[in-house]
C-alpha cells in the first residue's frame, strides 16, 4: 500500500512550498488510495515556535487536506510529534551500536558512512547517484537526534513508501539512503518535486517574499479552493491545457511521472485570476455567506446589504476588494475624482443629469428593464448615445467609472436613494458643464 507523509517543523509558519510539499502527498495518496501521514517534525528545539503546530493543521483544515495518521487522528505507528519519540530513537541507535557503525566526538554521535556512491531511483528525476564522503552526526552533543536521522527512522517505523519533498532535500538522500540500509529496512521511493521560485523568478521563495505564507491569504480572504487549484499547477498541469478543475478531478489525474523537473515559478496575477474564475462561479448562497462576514456591521438593512452583494459577484475580483468595491453602495458622502469630472466634459454632464431626472421623479416602476428603455428613449431622443449617460450617472452615484451592472446598481439603490445622489451631485458642483 501507498504510504506518504508530510512532516514540517513547527516554525510559526506554513509556507506556500510546505503546502504544495503537503498537497502532493496528499494528493498521490488519495490518487493511489493510500495512507496520507501528518507527522511533526519537532525535536529541533531552537526553531521551535509555540503555536506553531496549530497554524500547520488550520492551514491544510482550511486547504482541505484530511490525514489518516497524525496528531488529532491517531494511527498504530504513533505518536505523531517527533518530540515525544525518544524511546524509539534510541532503540533505533542500538541497533547502529551494536553494528559498529557510530562513534562519539565532541559529545556528539556520528554515522560512519560507507564512501560508497548510492543510487538515487527518482520518480520524478530518474535514477541520481550521489556518495557521502564524510562521518555525519546522528545526535546531538545533548543527546536529541538531528534531522537526518530521526526523518529516516520515522520513515522506516512508519512504513512509508514514497518521500515524496522539495528538490532541495536530494542533496540529503545519499545520507538517508546510507541509514535505511544500515538499518537494513526497504528504501523509500523517491520523488523529488520542483522548487517553487519568487515572481521574477530571482530564486526560492522563502517565507520573507510577498506572498509565501498560507495564512495570508486567509486573511485576504481568499477562497481555499482556488489557492488550493493553483498550488496544484506548480510543478504539475493536467492534459489538454486545463487548469481550473475541481479537487475531485485533480486527485483522478494526478500522478508523480507528471510532475516537472524544472522549477515552478510562483505567478500572483495567475493567482489571483483562478481565485477571481472560483468567486464568479460561487453558488449564491456561499457567496453571500462570505460577503455578509466581510461586510459584517456596514449596514442594519440586511436586505439591502444582501441585494447589493448578489449584483457585484459578476464583477468582482477578489474578496479582499470587496469593502472597497461596494463602499460607495454605504456612504453618501464619497468623493468625486477631479480627472474623471474633466473627463465627463464631453458627454455634456449636467443636461444628461437632468433630463434623466425628469424621466424617474415620478417613476414607480424601478426595474433595471424600466431604467434601461428609459434611458435608450433618452439616448434617441436627445440624439447621443446610451453611453453618454451611463458613464456620467454612474459617475455621479458612485464617483466611479466602473462597477456592477449600470441597471443593476440603479434598482438595487432605489429610487430616493438615486434621486437624492443625483441632485446633491449637481448642487456640490462635482457635475460641472
Amino acid at each position: 500500500m501507498v504510504r506518504v507523509r508530510f512532516a514540517p517543523s513547527p516554525t510559526g509558519f506554513f509556507h506556500i512550498g510546505g503546502a504544495r510539499t503537503a498537497l502532493f502527498n496528499w494528493l498521490y495518496a488519495r490518487h493511489q488510495n493510500g495512507v496520507f501521514v501528518l507527522r511533526i517534525e519537532d525535536t529541533d528545539r531552537e526553531r521551535h515556535v509555540e503555536g506553531a503546530i496549530d497554524v500547520i493543521v488550520e492551514g491544510m483544515e482550511w486547504l482541505g487536506m484530511d490525514w489518516d495518521e497524525g496528531p488529532m487522528v491517531g494511527g498504530k505507528f504513533g505518536p505523531y510529534l517527533q518530540s515525544r519519540r525518544n524511546t524509539i530513537y534510541y532503540d533505533y541507535l542500538d541497533i547502529l551500536c551494536r553494528k559498529n557503525l557510530v562513534y562519539r566526538r565532541d559529545e556528539a554521535i556520528y554515522f560512519r558512512v560507507s564512501h560508497e556512491p548510492q543510487l538515487i531511483n527518482d520518480l520524478i528525476r530518474g535514477p541520481v547517484y550521489r556518495t557521502e564522503e564524510k562521518d555525519f552526526v546522528i545526535f546531538r552533543s545533548d543527546g536529541t537526534p538531528v534531522f537526518h536521522f530521526v526523518n529516516v527512522v520515522d520513515d522506516a517505523a512508519m512504513e512509508i513508501s514514497h518521500v515524496i519533498r522539495g528538490e532541495d532535500h536530494l542533496s540529503n538522500s545519499s545520507k538517508h539512503v546510507e541509514l535505511f540500509k544500515a538499518f537494513d529496512m526497504p528504501i523509500p521511493q523517491f520523488a523529488h518535486i520542483p522548487l517553487i521560485l519568487k515572481t521574477d523568478g530571482a530564486g526560492k521563495m522563502s517565507k520573507r517574499d510577498t506572498g509565501a505564507l498560507v495564512e495570508d491569504y486567509r486573511k485576504r480572504h481568499f477562497l481555499p479552493e482556488a489557492l488550493r487549484n493553483y498550488l496544484c499547477l506548480l510543478g504539475w498541469s493536467p492534459k489538454e491545457d486545463r487548469e481550473i478543475l475541481p479537487i475531485d478531478e485533480i486527485v483522478r489525474l494526478f500522478d508523480l511521472c507528471d510532475v516537472n523537473k524544472n522549477n515552478a515559478r510562483f505567478d500572483d496575477k495567475k493567482l489571483s485570476y483562478i481565485n477571481t474564475t472560483y468567486i464568479r462561479a460561487m453558488p449564491l448562497d456561499r457567496f453571500l455567506n462570505w460577503g455578509r462576514a466581510i461586510l459584517a456591521g456596514i449596514s442594519n438593512d440586511q436586505q439591502y446589504v444582501d441585494h447589493v452583494l448578489m449584483i457585484c459577484q459578476e464583477k468582482l475580483r477578489s474578496f479582499e476588494e470587496l469593502k472597497h468595491f461596494v463602499s460607495y453602495f454605504f456612504d453618501e458622502h464619497f468623493d468625486w475624482d477631479q480627472k474623471m469630472q474633466r473627463d465627463l466634459g464631453k458627454y455634456n454632464p449636467t443636461q444628461r443629469i437632468n433630463e434623466f431626472l425628469g424621466a424617474i421623479e415620478s417613476l414607480e416602476d424601478f426595474s433595471e428593464q424600466k431604467l434601461e428603455k428609459i434611458v435608450g428613449e433618452l439616448a434617441q431622443t436627445h440624439a447621443v448615445k446610451m453611453g453618454d449617460y451611463i458613464h456620467t450617472l454612474r459617475f455621479a452615484l458612485s464617483g466611479r467609472t466602473v462597477g456592477p451592472s449600470f441597471y443593476k446598481m440603479l434598482a438595487v439603490m432605489g429610487r430616493e436613494r438615486v434621486l437624492k445622489r443625483l441632485k446633491r451631485a449637481i448642487e456640490s458642483g462635482a457635475i460641472a458643464c
